[in-house]
């Protein structure tokens, strides 16, 4: 038994930290309980670098039979989320610990919380199984409930959690229902035996329903239309920190789970399906690029961003292809480290509820050219400017459909609608740019002082964005090698 929890040792290590985080709270008196937050983030760089170990990574190779059952699987696609989960808990870690002075009592179960989230976010990285796939979602929404609403004292988040709660419920009974159908006409939840039986099951109309609502539920955890509504909301609503996290480690979660599910386990209804993906992906991209033209307000001009892309990703899915899964890859880590950046940023320049509105950015370059300089990157690697990120992400994802487009007009509508969304981000990215740059009409030079933990992400996401815009080459073999993994465990 204690030979096989190896397999599980990434996982154990972080919700220890989570339970230490609690212990700690009860111990360590009130004025040093801020640097909990920064020694939970030293902590998971070390768990990190441990990921990084060979005799980690060589647990791609060996079975989880005997102790998960299959239900549990260690391949390349799992270690590439789980890092990926990791590195985004480190940051919003550190400028949490930027945020305690607003929330007024808890902050260690606050952070706590966010480690709790992150264990989530790893077992449904490993999660080979349909039973394991909806107990990790919900752990991910259940502290996200709580997260989304803990400024208790502010109304928008009371109202944010609220809105959260109710519609994460309904995505839940969508995806258990679903589950439930599977299983009465498949026998099994294990993806295995699915893929195993999925030229007979594709004839039965449960088992097609079944799908559909398990695809409900996680279209509402990647804000794809038309399951997007609770996005901008919650996003306004939503602690800064906890709105970061939701933005990227719900979001990649409820892909990693798309990409087993839809590209490996069951490709024939993929490919059954592409008319209705490539329609989602498309109506997806035009509704949150439009969407995102009027809003003044920082988050939710981000929260109708991230509904975009999550259009982008779906691109991905739909080019059903070790190719497209390695640009769904490289795409979240690009936009990692630029959204990351907007968000701390943001935290360091508003006030408690208010001053989100896009004109807090004026005089920025004056009040502090570094902040200026880390916004202006992140604003042009999230609308897909060279020589960021974000541009070779999307073009990634734009060569992985293009390669299928031939013979399929719904491919070349799909492209167009694709290059079409970029043109429109551009105008409201550049209007992030014009107000840092052009527009003075606020009085406020105050300069911002920015402490060195928030420096030094910033830093990292700065270095991010380039190293994956400039030198694409060694990245790329990370993430195909990580797709590649994911077929031959698959085959196997």
């Amino acid at each position: 038994m204690s030979e096989q929890l190896k397999f599980v040792q990434l996982e154990m290590m972080v919700v220890a930290l989570g339970l230490i985080v609690l212990i700690a709270d009860l111990v360590m008196p009130p004025s040093k309980r801020r640097l909990i937050g920064h020694l939970s983030a030293v902590a998971l760089g070390l768990i990190f670098l441990f990921s990084l170990r060979d005799s980690y990574v060589g647990l791609i190779n060996e079975s989880t039979d005997l102790f998960f059952n299959s239900r549990y699987k260690i391949d390349g696609l799992a270690i590439f989320f789980k890092r990926f989960f990791i590195l985004a808990a480190i940051f919003v870690l550190i400028f949490a610990v930027d945020f305690a002075d607003r929330i007024r009592s808890g902050i260690s179960e606050y952070y706590a919380f966010i480690i709790f989230a992150l264990a989530g976010m790893m077992f449904a990285a490993s999660a080979n199984d349909f039973s394991m796939l909806f107990v990790s979602i919900e752990l991910i929404t259940v502290t996200f409930y709580i997260l989304v609403s803990y400024q208790r004292h502010r109304l928008q988040s009371l109202e944010a959690g609220v809105k959260y709660l109710i519609l994460g419920a309904v995505s839940s009974a969508f995806m258990i229902y679903g589950i439930a159908l599977v299983f009465g006409e498949a026998g099994s939840l294990k993806f295995e035996d699915i893929n195993a039986k999925q030229s007979e099951l594709l004839g039965s109309k449960v088992f097609l329903f079944g799908m559909l609502f398990l695809f409900a539920g996680l279209a509402f955890k990647i804000s794809a239309f038309p399951f997007q509504v609770w996005a901008p909301d919650v996003y306004q609503g939503a602690p800064t920190p906890t709105t970061a996290f939701l933005s990227l480690g719900s979001k990649a979660a409820g892909f990693v789970l798309l990409i087993r599910l839809l590209v490996f386990t069951i490709p024939d209804l993929t490919r059954e399906w592409t008319v209705l993906l490539i329609g989602i992906s498309a109506v997806t991209i035009l509704y949150g690029n439009l969407c995102a033209l009027p809003q003044r307000n920082l988050k939710r001009l981000l929260a109708y961003s991230g509904i975009a892309n999550a259009g982008y990703l779906l691109m991905g899915i739909v080019a059903q292809s070790e190719d497209g899964t390695a640009a769904i890859l490289y795409y979240l880590a690009g936009y990692l480290f630029a959204l990351m950046t907007v968000f701390l940023i943001i935290n360091l320049i508003t006030k408690e509820g208010e001053g989100e509105d896009i004109s807090c950015l004026e005089n920025l370059n004056k009040r502090s050219p570094f902040l200026a300089a880390a916004m202006t990157l992140a604003a042009i690697s999230l609308a897909g400017i060279p020589p960021l990120a974000g541009f070779f992400g999307k073009f990634l994802l734009i060569k992985s459909v293009a390669v299928e487009a031939f013979g399929n007009t719904g491919y070349f509508v799909l492209l167009a609608v694709a290059v079409f969304g970029v043109v429109i981000s551009i105008y409201y990215y550049f209007g992030i740019v014009r107000a840092i740059f052009w527009n003075h009409k606020a009085d406020d030079k105050t300069p911002i002082f920015v402490v060195v933990p928030i420096r030094f992400a910033l830093i990292c996401c700065f270095a991010g964005m380039l190293y994956l815009g400039l030198l694409p080459n060694k990245p790329m073999k990370w993430v195909e090698s990580a797709a590649v993994s994911l077929i031959k465990t698959t085959a196997e």
